[in-house]
């Protein structure tokens, strides 16, 4: 099923079926927040009302306790870091206006408010708006943009509420019902989802960092976006891509994602997604594809991952090319009895073949799975197995005496060498674009990825379930 279809199909039903774990459904906006009552309003609120629109209110360091509403076009500038402490009995900052910029405040959102009324440390209800060097801590929700078309977001530091559980508190940037919107070098942290995006399309989303949350990016119902010099890392999951078209994923980072169900890079239900010149490194599962259809995954490295690549899809029209494999346990998990999935001059840190005629490329196909791995993807329970020497001797046994049939997928033309892949991001550093002198990138990444399944892996807990196969 398309991922068109599969919206429409998702959106007719009531929130209730749609899924076995609400993180499935579509999350619905609270009832918009008006004017906070007189004993809860900051004293900025006289200066702004009687500003004429479109002028420029400048604000003088000092600390400002209430909440205040923008319902005019202005500038509201700050000198000095202001700090805008909210009541704690809604959104500190609540513009209602086109055309509002808000920039260089500090925003305290006094660790209170309520989750399910949206309370945010601002939150935006109208077209045009600029949010840009805020430091926001201790809200609910960082930034909440509610059909505010061509909202941008840029140089904001977001930092939730330290010791809250994810399902007590919101997102740093959570987007729902826009379009053409960016997102510009934010730092965000602590929070449930770093970007949730949910009917949010036409968007450029750059150079941002999401570390210690829940999923770094989650992400429903939004088409035509694109992605670059991202970096998604230490979460329960770095990404969960579900029900959209035509996403460009470039020069990210997915570092360290692990728990139960983690996931690098996930997409479910997406059709014509292009990941290129991304760094997957240390998570529990590289890429993980289900109910999707062309997914093209080329020039990446996918490093120290158990499993690289997870295929729900037997007729996707997957491509995977010139990616850099290296260090994982496993590379395929493939849960279909055949799939369709291409895969075409990549590098496999385990392939043991000889490029006997120097031409680069080993000189026989390499087989992705044993049948031990095949158990793996078809059976839940052989997956607690996969470190041990029985494990171990069924694949190397099944290698030497292929006598049991497998599912095949083989790569026909491996590469003998790792590639040199200049605009894969360097493991550790902030997302940027190429650098002049690339990676070494294979060949640190194998170390890395050695040292990683050398020293074990830390205990993490449960991810939460993205559908049947991120669950499984």
């Amino acid at each position: 099923m398309s991922a068109s279809r599969m919206r429409a199909v998702l959106l007719a039903l009531p929130l209730a079926g749609m899924a076995a774990g609400q993180d499935m459904a579509p999350i619905l906006p609270a009832a918009l927040e008006g004017r906070p009552p007189a004993a809860d309003t900051s004293p900025l609120q006289a200066r702004v009302d009687a500003a004429a629109p479109g002028s420029t209110v400048e604000v003088e360091a000092g600390e400002y306790h209430g909440d205040l509403v923008v319902d005019r076009p202005l500038r509201l500038v700050g000198r000095g870091r202001p700090k805008l402490v909210g009541s704690g009995h809604g959104s500190v900052v609540r513009i209602r206006a086109d055309g509002v910029t808000v920039e260089g405040f500090d925003i305290d959102g006094v660790r209170a408010g309520d989750l399910s009324r949206d309370s945010s440390g601002v939150h935006v209800a109208a077209d045009d708006v600029v949010l840009r060097d805020l430091s926001i801590e201790e809200a609910i929700f960082g930034i909440y943009l509610l059909r505010a078309d061509r909202a941008a977001v840029e140089r904001c530091r977001i930092r939730g509420i330290p010791g809250r559980a994810p399902g007590e508190k919101g997102s740093g940037i959570h987007a729902y019902d826009l379009t053409g919107f960016r997102f510009l070098r934010n730092e965000i942290t602590e929070v449930r989802d770093g970007l949730y995006l949910q009917n949010a399309s036409q968007g450029e989303v750059r150079g941002n960092s999401a570390r210690d949350v829940r999923y770094g990016l989650h992400y429903m119902f939004s088409d035509d976006n694109v992605f670059e010099d991202n970096v998604f890392e230490n979460g329960a999951a770095g990404t969960a891509i579900m029900y959209s078209e035509r996403i460009v994923f470039r020069r990210n980072t997915f570092l360290r994602n692990r728990g139960f169900a983690s996931v690098g890079l996930l997409f479910q239900g997406c059709d014509d997604v292009l990941a290129e010149d991304n760094l997957l490194a240390d998570n529990a599962r590289g890429v993980f594809i289900e109910g999707s259809h062309r997914i093209v995954v080329r020039r990446n490295v996918i490093a120290g991952s158990d499993v690289a690549i997870v295929l729900y899809d037997p007729s996707g029209g997957h491509r995977f090319e010139g990616n850099s494999f290296v260090g994982n346990r496993t590379p395929l998990e493939l849960v279909a009895r055949h799939t369709d999935t291409t895969f075409a001059g990549n590098y496999w840190s385990d392939n043991r073949e000889p490029d006997l005629d120097g031409d680069g490329r080993s000189d026989r196909p390499y087989r992705l799975s044993t049948v031990f791995d095949h158990l793996r993807g078809n059976l839940t329970a052989a997956d607690i197995l996969s470190d041990s020497l029985a494990a171990q001797a069924v694949g190397a046994a099944e290698r030497a005496f292929p006598v049991l049939r497998v599912v095949p997928a083989t790569d026909p033309s491996p590469l003998a060498r790792p590639p040199q892949l200049p605009g894969v991001p360097p493991a550790g550093g902030p997302g940027g674009g190429p650098r002049p002198l690339g990676i070494a990138a294979s060949l640190a990444l194998g170390l890395a990825g050695a040292i990683v399944l050398a020293r074990g892996r830390r205990p993490s807990s449960a991810a939460p379930s993205c559908g049947s196969g991120a669950a499984a």
